[in-house]
């Protein structure tokens, strides 16, 4: 007779009305049955004090060691009991494990892959502008408590212009944007808040629900499903939890009410999906700590498109009572754990099978390599950024592209990496080979091919493409590589015996992933493009079309990669590489775009590009040296000066070595003298600015960091701050 004991913190189990229900399952499965606490363990003599019912009452009897411990306690009382806890998990198995709180089990499913597109993307929000960058991905989202519990705290916002409708917890307000980040701030003072898209379930009156999968195994080991029930929200509520007025219903009568004819197939759907899910859990839990799960039960909601949506996954959950399915979940418990107790050798020999099936998966490590003559570092940040939603992520520093930082990677990469993301510059040929040689990648991405250090190829841009092609010849040539199709010297790399997938992206023509719809939006950039054969809104918290490009190349990998479209979307609302692009707003409502890192003629005309888009009356701009254009130079500086009249540029002023030939350019073309200033001088430079700035000037300093113009971006933050 298998002897099956049941262990909670609660000394006196007539306090445990579940203790009840085992004691009766259990007699009538013909297992013997006992409840007892940690403290009542002895283990001298392999014995426990433990309660028996019989008779209508529960007596004290001492218990040999049980077959099977079914663990009902709480988690955090019992852990004061952790030694003992140990000691009885060496000698006996348990019939359940704890599978973490809801973050460690998001956590757990993002970086397994398989169930990551069914999460919700969450961020943990760090301030104000934070939030905002999310909603303007979004439009509507969840903002709640990261340990929030029953549905408390929980805000519904939604942006309408330039209003925010905040409802949740008895609230509902519109809100302009400075108070909705005073009710943000408000909130990050005394808890950690997440925000998260608002995913929708709606029936056809207009109500919020939900569906709560319960799975448990039987007495075969197998995963049944006990029950599956949509839980309703009490109209003009947002939350379908019961313990905030929610109610529950029968599942066959709201499907056929609220879906008609596709009824079967979304229960259908429902029942794969609890079942899958389930098994996934389990191979999960017994790859990280080897051991099995029983049980759980999974909230989750479905959009318009019927696509499912994780919710939340529980440990041990609860059946409504209204089911009366209380005998059915503890008749499965039961059974359960009597298969434990006589299946213990096949169990272990499961687990080490699962082991090395999930240690084969995860052996190949994406190793991306980026190069071109720009883009590097914003695309790096964009990818990783992505990548990072559910992978542990290598990440080259901004800017460390050398070979010598490549060896410094190479020592720092190890076993808990999920995928490697690096930066390979290069000034001259030979150089991008030896990156390959460091560390070969498996996935490259060219952002594109310009003029970037064209004076070292003797001004040639095919030069600078060949260098380039280092990366195809020195990667993995059965990889991926990622290409830019609107950059004209793209055509120039050397693609022909490359044996491996091709990915392009574009704006202009027609590429696997191309960008339509390309607009400036309130803090950066929104474009439409096609992903999984659907049209996605996506938002970049950085101006300029160029970085639209940079992104569709991080989309490329990672959609090869097998990251959702949510996950992407999440993902490019990334950490901005500093002084690329920074947006500072001074005093008097003056705008300064601070673009100091590199410099050459086409990011030239990218930054100028979004002064003229973002500036709200005068532009000015001011712009440094370029250098390593050799006999370029005189060319690639009058096209700069034909693009400031052509836009529109009301006031240029440059700085450094022939950098007036910009300014002669412009006024050949029509741009009035007095508004083109040349200096060499740095101080003169600071000064006349003090008489030129204006009550809402937008001012672009553009140079690169060799020329220090991060000074001048300090001058004008100081002065105008």
């Amino acid at each position: 007779m298998t002897i099956i004991g049941m262990l909670h913190h609660r000394k006196d189990p007539e306090t445990v009305v579940k203790a009840y229900a085992f004691a009766a399952i259990a007699a009538a499965e013909g297992a013997q049955f006992f409840y007892f606490t940690p403290g009542e363990v002895n283990f001298v003599n392999r014995t426990i004090k433990g309660q028996v019912y019989a008779n209508g009452k529960w007596s004290t009897k001492i218990m040999p060691f049980p077959d099977v411990i079914y663990n009902a306690g709480s988690p955090e009382k019992l852990s004061k009991s952790k030694e003992i806890m140990k000691k009885m998990k060496n000698e006996i198995p348990f019939t359940t494990h704890s599978i973490g709180n809801k973050w460690s089990v998001n956590r757990r499913l993002k970086e397994a892959k398989d169930f990551a597109s069914y999460l919700i993307p969450t961020e943990v929000v760090k301030n104000a502008d934070h939030f905002h960058h999310y909603i303007s991905a979004f439009d509507k989202v969840v903002f709640k408590p990261i340990d929030g519990r029953k549905g408390q705290g929980i805000f519904f916002i939604v942006k309408e212009d330039e209003q925010f409708v905040v409802r949740g917890n008895g609230y509902y307000r519109n809100f302009s944007r400075i108070q909705v980040e005073e009710f943000i701030t408000q909130k990050l003072e005394n808890e950690t808040f997440i925000v998260q898209p608002y995913i929708q379930s709606i029936t056809k009156s207009g109500q919020v629900f939900d569906f709560r999968l319960h799975v448990q195994k039987d007495g075969n080991g197998e995963w049944v499903i006990t029950t599956i029930y949509p839980r309703v929200a009490p109209r003009g509520s947002i939350i379908a939890n019961i313990n905030s007025g929610g109610y529950t219903n029968y599942l066959d009568p709201f499907l056929e009410q609220e879906f008609k004819q596709d009824a079967y197939n979304i229960k259908k759907k429902l029942e794969y999906f609890s079942l899958t899910l389930a098994k996934h859990m389990d191979e999960l839990q017994m790859e990280k700590f080897g051991e099995v799960i029983d049980e759980i039960g999974v909230d989750i909601g479905m959009d318009e498109n019927h696509k499912l949506w994780i919710y939340e996954v529980n440990w041990r959950p609860g059946c409504p009572p209204t089911f009366y399915l209380e005998m059915d979940v503890v008749k499965y418990t039961v059974q359960y754990a009597m298969y434990i107790a006589n299946n213990q050798k096949a169990i272990q020999n499961k687990i080490r099978d699962v082991k090395r099936k999930r240690q084969k998966q995860t052996e190949q490590v994406p190793i991306i390599g980026i190069t071109g003559s720009a883009g590097k570092t914003t695309t790096k940040a964009f990818l990783s950024s992505i990548l990072s939603k559910k992978w542990n992520v290598f990440e080259s520093k901004d800017y460390w592209n050398t070979t010598e930082h490549t060896k410094k990677h190479a020592a720092e990469i190890n076993a808990s990496h999920q995928a490697v993301v690096l930066e390979y510059g290069m000034a001259y040929p030979g150089v991008i080979t030896e990156h390959c040689k460091i560390i070969q990648p498996t996935i490259s991405i060219v952002t594109n091919i310009g003029l970037a250090h064209v004076g070292n190829f003797n001004g040639d841009p095919k030069g600078v493409a060949k260098a380039k092609s280092e990366l195809i010849h020195g990667m993995d040539q059965q990889g991926v590589l990622c290409i830019n199709r609107d950059n004209d010297n793209s055509k120039f790399l050397e693609t022909e015996n490359f044996k491996g997938k091709i990915l392009t992206v574009g704006i202009k023509r027609n590429a696997n992933y191309r960008a339509y719809d390309v607009q400036y939006a309130e803090n950066g950039m929104s474009f439409k493009m096609k992903l999984k054969n659907e049209e996605i809104e996506l938002f970049i918290p950085i101006f300029g079309e160029h970085h639209v490009y940079n992104a569709l190349s991080a989309i490329a990998i990672a959609d090869h990669l097998g990251f959702s479209p949510m996950e992407i979307k999440t993902g490019l609302l990334f950490k901005k590489p500093p002084r690329r692009l920074t947006i500072y707003n001074c005093k008097d409502n003056i705008t300064l775009i601070d673009d100091t890192v590199h410099s050459h003629p086409e990011g030239v005309r990218a930054a100028l590009d979004v002064l003229s888009n973002i500036a709200k009356k005068r532009k000015i701009a001011i712009i440094g040296q370029m250098r390593e254009l050799g006999d370029l130079r005189e060319t690639e500086y009058r096209k700069v000066g034909d693009y400031v009249q052509q836009l529109g540029i009301d006031i240029l002023l440059t700085y450094g070595f022939r950098t007036e030939e910009i300014g002669a350019q412009a006024k050949s073309k029509g741009m009035g003298a007095s508004n083109i200033f040349h200096f060499t001088d740095r101080d003169k430079l600071h000064t006349h600015l003090k008489e030129l700035i204006q009550e809402e000037d937008t001012i672009l300093i553009k140079g690169a960091s060799k020329t220090n113009m991060f000074e001048t971006v300090q001058f004008i933050d100081r002065n105008y701050s």
